[in-house]
């Protein structure tokens, strides 16, 4: 699992934001359903939601997970 940094709080529309600027509309939808992640116990980004993760902590997890897909919307 990944360290807990502090981050802002990242709501969840904004993760949503981010993900669709890192990956396109077309895809965004089922990057966030169908891909499991790791740093998330094998959870999709909705799965991990679901769970009560934060969003800034599975942003986190997108961003190790796919570095030079979220490169400009890092943090």
């Amino acid at each position: 699992m990944l360290k807990q940094k502090q981050l802002p709080a990242l709501r969840i529309s904004d993760l949503r934001e981010r993900i669709t600027l890192s990956f396109g509309d077309s895809w965004a939808a089922s990057f966030s359903s169908d891909i499991a992640l790791s740093e998330l116990g094998s959870k999709s980004v909705n799965e991990a939601l679901a769970a009560g993760f934060e969003p800034d902590i599975i942003w986190k997890a997108v961003c190790k997970a796919h570095p030079n897909e979220t490169e400009k919307y890092k943090y």
